[in-house]
């Protein structure tokens, strides 16, 4: 089980502490760090100093680490134009010797667009697929080739389809609870399906439509990798399991029903009931950025149990 770190600055929080953050999870061992990609704090966070961009702390990260996968759940679809989304994720990839992961989903709080002028289209998931098809499309076309596309909402003529990524294939993460068109665009796109902060029985259900879609669309059974993001909270004891709670505004019994929870025991027994689903990835949703011995204790025991 690959436990990655997942953080929500538009919550409030520094390129620095990003920083601060991204080289602990790479010293204690974690897989990767990934980020959301948000220019409004949600809730009765305060966001201050103010949001930070996904992409340009990535390409930040990308210079002052080594070893760590750096990504995002999600992009938004509507942040970016695709063949400027190519670009930067192929630069951020070349910067960082190959180690980036580009999760793309279609967008969708509305506020966030509102508050930065960003429009906010009536119809996105169709406008998703042609984004995925198009990133990953120039990706694909041969040095000296060119690439076109003519849909409905994009068109690209005699695109020289530059730069490269450093990586022969950036993995893709397609996730989401849609039914339907989510494990058809993942089957088509994805390398990784992720599903975001859902229980154990919701998991195993949408696993199994994309694993379904996946054969139907004539891939191999194991084409994908499988992933849950959960919210997490361990202590040593019973106390500082609750005083991480109140300084997330949480509360202990509603993070143990919805995330990952409790004494590290406790946290690496939930983990393996979402193992048993199929699922070999945790992006662990880490809400208080301050606490770096809250990754430490994560790291010296949990990540130890379940390597």
């Amino acid at each position: 089980m690959d436990l990655r770190i997942f953080t929500e600055p538009q919550q409030g929080a520094t390129y620095d502490t990003l920083l601060t953050v991204a080289k602990a999870t790479e010293d204690l061992g974690f897989d990767a760090f990934f980020r959301s990609d948000h220019y409004l704090r949600m809730g009765n966070a305060d966001g201050l100093p103010g949001p930070t961009d996904a992409w340009i702390t990535l390409a930040g990260l990308a210079r002052e680490t080594k070893r760590i996968r750096l990504g995002t759940l999600m992009t938004a679809g509507t942040f970016r134009l695709p063949g400027v989304l190519a670009i930067q994720v192929a630069q951020v990839d070349q910067m960082s010797g190959g180690r980036v992961e580009l999760g793309l989903g279609a967008g969708w709080f509305e506020e966030e667009h509102k508050a930065y002028g960003i429009p906010f289209p009536k119809e996105k998931f169709a406008r998703l697929e042609e984004q995925l098809e198009i990133v990953t499309g120039l990706w694909a076309t041969k040095t000296g080739e060119t690439f076109d596309f003519h849909g409905t909402y994009y068109d690209l003529t005699d695109s020289p389809a530059l730069p490269k990524p450093a990586q022969e294939r950036i993995p893709v993460l397609i996730g989401g609870h849609g039914a339907t068109r989510t494990p058809r665009l993942a089957a088509r796109y994805a390398d990784e399906f992720n599903i975001p902060f859902a229980s154990v029985e919701d998991s195993e259900r949408q696993f199994g439509r994309v694993r379904a879609a996946v054969e139907e669309a004539g891939r191999g059974a194991g084409a994908l990798t499988y992933s849950n993001a959960l919210v997490v909270c361990v202590g040593r004891d019973d106390q500082e399991v609750a005083r991480r709670a109140a300084a997330i505004g949480r509360e202990v019994d509603e993070l143990k029903a919805n995330g990952l929870a409790g004494s590290p025991a406790e946290v690496v027994d939930r983990i393996g009931r979402y193992a048993e689903t199929g699922s070999t990835r945790i992006y662990l949703q880490i809400l208080d950025l301050d606490d770096l011995d809250h990754l430490e204790l994560i790291s010296s025991q949990v990540q130890t149990q379940l390597s």
